[in-house]
């Protein structure tokens, strides 16, 4: 299953006058200004010396190219637009630009943990965004893992950690991407995470209930990532 993402497309028609332009433009103002000058002293009006003109120069703070191309400006993460913070051994940290707040501050971003998950084969199947859980007295952590429509939902999310006792988690509801299940994390779950190798998570197929497709939840960097995304959503 692909990786979801939502982008924004921004587009801008930029039309500045070329340089040559500008500079031409100048030098015009120069010359009416040297007439006028040479005006007042045929008509003998005295004036003290002003001393030698200013160069005129056409030099700005921004670099001008004469032949108008434009090497463009970045533009940062659009509201509602997921973007990548950070990279912990095979997660992700990601966090979705939240914008400004009704007050015009801006607002905090919301960040989690990602990985792409497989199945025996290499083939990306399912997806896991996972968030760490402020004040909560039960739960240390939370997550939503998605999986194909085509997945037998009364058979659950079943997830163990290097061939520890597993764990089965019901599904919330489907939409049109797949099939979520809310998951919620103990202390001593994400201490296994810290600790262990690789979890597994077993779905099974609607169109062949006797089998079951496992998929690798790596845990390589899950200690650096869970705490980068931590700091990321910590309040000031």
């Amino acid at each position: 299953m692909s990786e979801l993402l939502k982008t924004l497309a921004v587009a801008a028609l930029l039309s500045t006058a070329p340089a040559a332009l500008l500079a031409q433009t100048a030098t015009t103002e120069g010359e009416a200004s040297t007439e006028t000058e040479a005006t007042t002293d045929a008509e003998g009006t005295p004036e003290s010396d002003p001393g030698p003109e200013p160069e005129t120069t056409t030099e700005t703070a921004t670099e001008e190219r004469t032949d108008g191309l434009s090497t463009g400006t970045e533009l940062g993460p659009q509201v509602g637009e997921t973007y990548r913070v950070s990279t912990h051994g095979d997660w992700e940290l990601r966090c979705i630009e939240a914008g400004q707040d009704a007050e015009g501050n801006d607002a905090k971003d919301p960040c989690q943990l990602y990985q792409l998950l497989q199945d025996q084969n290499g083939n990306s199947v399912a997806e896991i965004n996972l968030f760490n859980l402020v004040g909560d007295e039960n739960l240390a952590a939370g997550a939503t893992i998605v999986t194909p429509l085509e997945t037998l939902l009364t058979r659950q999310v079943v997830l163990s950690v290097d061939g520890g006792r597993p764990k089965a988690y019901p599904f919330t509801f489907c939409t049109e991407i797949g099939c979520f299940a809310r998951v919620g994390f103990t202390e001593g779950d994400v201490s296994a995470f810290r600790r262990g190798n690789a979890a597994k998570i077993v779905i099974v197929p609607a169109q062949a209930p006797d089998q079951t497709v496992e998929l690798t939840m790596s845990l390589t960097g899950f200690t650096a990532g869970f705490e980068a995304v931590t700091k990321a959503t910590a309040t000031e």
